[in-house]
């Protein structure tokens, strides 16, 4: 706990007052003794490290593509900590752990994860720079050493984050028939307010994404900066009295409150080796569905009772819980930072300059064009170019919209074919949350009696075999929502229709989980910027569709305007099984795969 504290904001900041005289690190303390690996190599002993150095010339060797001429069997307990120290060091979405240049080894991470606790000596680079790393094996600055209720809780506080977001943007729905009455405007201009929340939503990411990227910034900055402006907007929402005003407030809560989406994939990868890093992308995709469908039942009555203002007051308090996790609660989770900041310790404890953290050294070959390009070129190429990262932008985007269409569709079955009043509109949307918690049990008992037990006895398959969950996902998907269109009437009860949602749900949850594990073992290295297009294009269908939801079931009506979005989300199935089949062949024709 004193370790959370100490890298959370408001640990930080005590450092930052106290001139890092409380709350110190290891490095700080007056009984730090530097490892010997690092005493042996500043005091520049070749007779002591020639193994080292000769190690060292290896791995520049390998990644400039030259063999290693001098390779030696006495080396093989350093090349362990010196293969785990470079397989842990990156920390981002798109290079994972235990996954550079798509290597990946399941057999290999159990046994490491076994060993005890071996030192790892730093490595000495041609022109005299001494790579800072961590100290051991298990090193706790390590992500990915930290216990399973540390790394528990992060994925519990980054799925509360996004749940937050979300919350805020599916409770203005049941805001918009107060919003008509106090400022005079059409149903069509109020949708606006949640149209624009979810369109920033994914403008967002194609800032906040980037940032975290730069190892100096690391992800918390952008985590807590963005939450506090996010929060601050909350109040404005809820008092203002203009209605322009209140849809520039919502343009720019959503585009703060994005950066769960931004990274909170990235951030779950920290902390989470590739093998088990499914289960904590589950809860985190389950956070998607839960925050939409969880927000309406509390709205629902709010509004009804206390007026329209009233459930965004909610907002308020839920954001106000979560500023207490993120701000005292949350630790900087990126290794690249967590190693950087390091470096610049031992530096200070020694004052010997040749102390560096190999992110310190690729941040200053970073440019701002390179960031530019990446942030908003890179993604709309690769979606151009690449026909599998085509498809899924496309069926991630045409699935999210739908799913936002049940904002608009609710109100006009429950209510007139069922009586119910709006606060038990809002309790219909818990069939959306059984169905995600179904999603997830199933997926997590996918993992844990197959996927799992399969790669470590054979190792990783095609990486098309990830799309299994998508497959069958992609067939439930249309059946549920056929069900909903055909049976939202009010001669049949309505739990029926609600057990279609359910299962469209069930099979929604099933076909992101899917597709966003194919995209980082198949696109490693522009995993992120993938990811970043899909936000933007997921989120623009979206708004798409919630202005033009509405319009479209009063013309076609809910059957015929519902069936019409199951039939498009056939084409799903015809998608996903082409990519299962051909994916491979695909990939090796793509300039951004990895074949």
């Amino acid at each position: 706990m004193y370790e959370t504290f100490r890298e959370s904001a408001l640990g930080q900041a005590i450092r930052f007052v106290s001139r890092n005289k409380l709350l110190q690190y290891p490095e700080e303390r007056p009984d730090f003794v530097l490892p010997p690996e690092y005493l042996a190599l500043l005091s520049n002993s070749e007779k002591q490290h020639q193994a080292t150095s000769d190690r060292s010339n290896s791995h520049l060797n390998q990644r400039s593509g030259s063999p290693d001429p001098a390779s030696d069997s006495s080396q093989t307990a350093d090349e362990d900590g010196e293969d785990l120290r470079r397989e842990r060091t990156v920390g981002s979405i798109q290079r994972g752990p235990y996954m550079e240049h798509g290597r990946y080894d399941p057999e290999q991470q159990i046994e490491l994860k076994k060993t005890k606790s071996e030192p790892i000596v730093p490595v000495k680079t041609n022109d005299g720079v001494i790579l800072v790393d961590w100290y051991t094996t298990d090193d706790q600055a390590n992500p990915q050493n930290w216990s399973s209720f540390k790394r528990s809780y992060i994925v519990f506080v980054i799925c509360l984050y996004t749940w937050v977001t979300y919350v805020a943007g599916s409770v203005f729905a049941f805001s918009e028939p107060g919003i008509v009455e106090h400022f005079g405007v059409s149903v069509e201009a109020s949708e606006l307010g949640l149209a624009l929340y979810v369109l920033a939503y994914g403008v967002g990411p194609l800032i906040f994404g980037p940032l975290t990227e730069i190892p100096v910034i690391g992800r918390n900055p952008v985590y807590y900066l963005t939450f506090l402006v996010f929060f601050a907007l909350s109040f404005p929402a809820a008092i203002i009295n203009s209605f322009g005003g209140l849809l520039a407030v919502r343009f720019f809560a959503g585009f703060f409150g994005s950066v769960g989406i931004a990274i909170g994939g990235a951030s779950i990868q920290d902390v989470f080796t590739l093998i088990y890093f499914p289960y904590g992308l589950g809860w985190w995709v389950l956070s998607f569905w839960a925050g939409p469908a969880i927000g309406p039942t509390f709205a629902g009555f709010a509004a009804m009772e206390k007026g329209w203002r009233w459930p965004l007051w909610e907002v308020v308090w839920i954001c106000a819980v979560m500023a207490i996790f993120l701000l005292a609660l949350t630790p900087e989770t990126s290794a690249p930072n967590i190693l950087l900041r390091r470096a610049k310790r031992l530096r200070k404890l020694t004052g010997d300059a040749r102390l560096q953290s190999q992110s310190e050294i690729d941040q200053r070959h970073m440019s701002g064009s390179a960031v530019l390009i990446a942030a908003l070129i890179r993604p709309f190429e690769i979606t151009i170019k690449d026909p599998s990262i085509f498809f899924v932008n496309l069926y991630t985007a045409l699935t999210y919209a739908i799913y936002f269409t049940f904002f608009e569709v609710f109100p006009l079955v429950f209510p007139p074919f069922y009586g119910f009043n709006l606060g038990q509109t809002g309790l219909a949307f818990l069939a959306c949350e059984v169905g995600s918690i179904l999603a997830l049990l199933l997926y997590f008992a996918y993992l844990h009696f197959y996927m799992i037990p399969d790669n470590i006895k054979n190792g990783f398959r095609e990486q098309e075999h990830r799309l299994l969950p998508a497959i069958f996902g992609s067939v439930v998907l249309p059946i549920g929502l056929f069900i909903f269109a055909w049976t939202a009437r009010a001669s049949i009860h309505w739990i029926v229709p609600l057990i279609g949602v359910t299962i469209f749900v069930l099979g929604q949850y099933m076909v992101i989980q899917g597709l966003f594990m194919y995209v980082p073992v198949s696109y490693p290295q522009y995993a992120a910027s993938i990811f970043t297009g899909n936000d933007l294009i997921r989120s623009a269908v979206a708004t798409g569709c919630i202005l033009a939801a509405r319009p479209m079931f009063i013309n076609l009506g809910v059957h015929k305007g519902v069936t019409v979005l199951a039939g498009l989300s056939i084409m799903g199935i015809i998608g996903t099984l082409l990519m299962y089949k051909y994916g491979k062949t695909l990939r090796a024709k793509s300039k951004f795969a990895q074949a």
